[in-house]
């Protein structure tokens, strides 16, 4: 009788962090997310697929780890897509949990189903539990997407892989994101080559910026509600970007899953002991109450309410909400909507940049809106130039 060759697997690194995947002749054998530690990682493949060898990824294996890496970085596109052919050796699997597997295949990212449609696509609409069970045991998380299926009130209900329900948040957001940028109408509310053209022609400091940096690639990062913008920039004010995201993720943990972020309705009737075990300070969990107070009674208006009004307008209705000062207004003005006139003085990024830009000791605002007259109304434009001579300033030194 031949002898099986063990499994072979090769560890790689994502966006939540360093993840394995474990292959044999046949395909993919298993996936596994993040753990506490690379050794843990490789630990755990030992346990999972005893005897298995660190090894080059085959082409195959290196399509569908270049499709996981490309899903958590937000990219959904041809290296996403390969994950759906990817070749999986199921062998051992029971044949329904292979028929769910396949089921789950199906879902597109940023798309969710409940476990009972998800018994019903594979055939067996009574077995919604049997369903869940076997999302428990799925031995290929990412290429078999369980964290795309909830309960059907919208609970998370558990996610097996380390990290467990924020694990599943995080990726559930990712996607979310990236098909909402994929589908989005947003579009810069002006021109940007017109915009380029006019600050260089107005400003010959600023033209030689431009003509250093290249040019001008500021991206757009719509949001499907105004709560879920300014909720989560709450959160994230004065933290690093991944003790930022761990506490926005466990916010969104205490409330039923939405596409569009926690219903406002749901987060004003919770209490602020509630929203602080989500590791919010005491002011934040009351700015983010108070805002889902506001967004409820209109204070606070809704995308579309918003885009007809003016940006004085805007940040005037925005910053009537705790803990929602200019700047944040300002950083919704500029990378939510594409406003094209805005100049957050206040930035000290752009206060730097003016400097490098145009010398002299830190800038008052007032000479900073003086110089800035110039350049209306593509001021958004010159604060991402300024952004960028900042940035370049830090690498020098």
């Amino acid at each position: 009788m031949k002898t099986q060759p063990p499994p072979r697997f090769a560890r790689f690194d994502t966006r939540i962090g360093r993840c394995a995947v474990a292959w044999s002749d046949r395909g993919v054998v298993g996936v596994l997310l993040p753990e506490a530690s690379d050794r843990a990682l490789a630990r755990r493949v030992q346990e999972k697929r005893p005897g298995a060898v660190e090894s080059e990824p085959t082409e195959s294996i290196r399509a569908a780890i270049d499709g996981i890496q490309a899903l958590f970085n937000g990219e959904i596109g041809p290296a996403h897509e390969a994950l759906t052919r990817v070749a999986l050796d199921d062998a051992g699997v029971p044949a329904f949990h292979r028929k769910v597997y396949a089921a789950a295949r199906a879902i597109a990212p940023g798309s969710t189903r409940s476990y009972r449609a998800l018994a019903e696509a594979a055939g067996s609409p009574l077995a919604s539990r049997a369903v869940g069970q076997s999302m428990a045991k799925n031995p290929f998380p990412i290429v078999v997407p369980c964290h795309r299926v909830l309960a059907a009130d919208g609970r998370i209900g558990g996610f097996s892989a380390p990290g467990g329900v924020e694990t599943k948040l995080r990726m559930l957001a990712i996607e979310r994101d990236a098909a909402l940028r994929a589908t989005s109408a947003a579009r810069f509310a002006y021109d940007p080559a017109r915009a380029v053209a006019h600050l260089s022609e107005c400003d010959p400091a600023l033209a030689a910026l431009i003509a250093r940096t290249g040019p001008f690639a500021m991206k757009l990062d719509p949001t499907p509600s105004v709560f879920t913008a300014l909720a989560q920039a709450i959160a994230y004010q004065q933290l690093t970007g991944r003790a930022a995201e761990t506490i926005w993720t466990r916010v969104c943990a205490l409330f039923p899953y939405r596409p569009e972020g926690p219903d406002p309705a749901l987060v004003a009737k919770a209490s602020i002991d509630t929203l602080r075990t989500a590791g919010l300070s005491t002011a934040k969990a009351l700015a983010i109450s108070d805002l889902a107070r506001k967004c409820q009674d209109g204070t606070v208006p809704s995308l579309d309410a918003l885009d007809a009004l003016d940006d004085d307008a805007v940040i005037a209705k925005l910053t009537a909400v705790r803990g929602v000062g200019r700047w944040t207004a300002e950083m919704l003005l500029l990378f939510r909507l594409g406003r094209g006139d805005v100049f957050p003085v206040d930035d000290y990024g752009v206060q730097k940049g003016f400097q490098a830009v145009y010398g002299g000791e830190l800038p008052s605002k007032r000479s900073m809106l003086e110089q800035a007259h110039r350049w209306s109304p593509y001021r958004s434009v010159a604060s991402w130039y300024l952004w960028r001579a900042s940035e370049a300033q830090k690498v020098e030194r």
